[in-house]
């Protein structure tokens, strides 16, 4: 019992020291998004507005002023970003879009903002949707 203890104690050591390992600090200005979050579990309706959350860290000196999100079905569509909310280090804001006109759609989304006085992309976050109807 003693000995299994210290193997899954050892093996989530080792998961924490990796995901430190693998995850970059922000650069200075930088914003980055770690999350999308998808309404209805993904069971979206075709020709319905839904409310797309994201989860962003920050410094706190970038300026969100856009999403992009791209469809297989139809290629990028640049996105009013809402209700922002910057904190000390993360913060979210909302998009409301359609969701696309196939099943099983993956969506891709990143964010255009401004540091120093320049547009800079974030990096990109994912999404899936199932179940489209009418």
């Amino acid at each position: 019992m003693r000995s299994i203890l210290s193997v899954l104690l050892g093996v989530a050591v080792l998961l924490v020291i990796s995901s430190c390992a693998t995850t970059e600090p922000l650069r200075e200005g930088e914003l980055r998004l770690l999350k999308m979050q998808v309404p209805e579990n993904g069971n979206l309706k075709i020709a319905h507005p839904y409310k797309f959350n994201f989860i962003f860290e920050s410094d706190g000196s970038a300026e969100i002023i856009r999403a992009v999100c791209i469809c297989a079905d139809s290629g990028p569509s640049a996105y009013r970003v809402e209700d922002v909310r910057y904190g000390s280090r993360q913060g979210n804001f909302s998009v409301y879009m359609y969701a696309c006109t196939t099943d099983s759609q993956r969506f891709e989304c990143y964010a255009d903002y401004v540091t120093g006085g320049k547009i800079q992309r974030s990096n990109s976050v994912f999404g899936f949707v199932f179940g489209l109807s009418h």
